[in-house]
């Protein structure tokens, strides 16, 4: 090929062994209240989340009887983005559900 094929395979070559370093995790959790409805909670679980009906009942029910629930294991941004959604909603129904992060 051509003068130049080593010396740019060389410079590709060194970039791509670059370490890539995983973004860190955060752990989303919803605390207990005494207000808002078991039914509602896991309505948010399956619709936020992502969970099963089953998931979200247990979930749920961690709520209830520890005070604390993981809902789940994301990056930053996806984190705060289900936080603040979970909180918007809670806020059109009424109800006080408070959600948190904590990094993994």
């Amino acid at each position: 090929m051509g003068q130049y094929d080593s010396e740019i395979e060389e410079s590709v070559g060194s970039q791509t062994d670059i370490d890539v370093e995983e973004p860190p995790m955060y752990k989303v959790m919803l605390l207990n209240d005494d207000y808002t409805t078991m039914e509602f909670v896991v309505e948010i679980l399956m619709l936020v989340f992502k969970k099963s009906p089953e998931d979200a009942v247990r979930i749920m029910l961690n709520v209830h009887h520890k005070g604390i629930g993981i809902c789940g294991v994301y990056t930053f941004e996806v984190s705060e983005t289900k936080v603040n959604t979970v909180h918007t909603l809670a806020r059109q129904y009424g109800f006080p559900l408070k959600c948190t992060i904590e990094k993994e």
